[in-house]
């Protein structure tokens, strides 16, 4: 039988000052930046699929 789901936690203190802290640092990323990190992550899945190999 499945568990109930709880309830999430509300922040407060000093967890709900750096969940805000790290939101904020998230969005101050520029355009370019979010390009140049999802061309590296393109890149790095690309490599790391040659290596995968699917048994059916």
């Amino acid at each position: 039988m499945a568990r109930p789901i709880k309830e999430t936690p509300i922040l407060t203190g000093k967890d709900a000052e750096r969940f805000v802290e790290e939101m904020q640092r998230v969005e101050a990323i520029s355009p370019e930046e979010k390009a140049s990190n999802r061309d590296k992550l393109e890149r790095d899945f690309k490599e790391i699929s040659k290596r995968i190999t699917f048994c059916w």
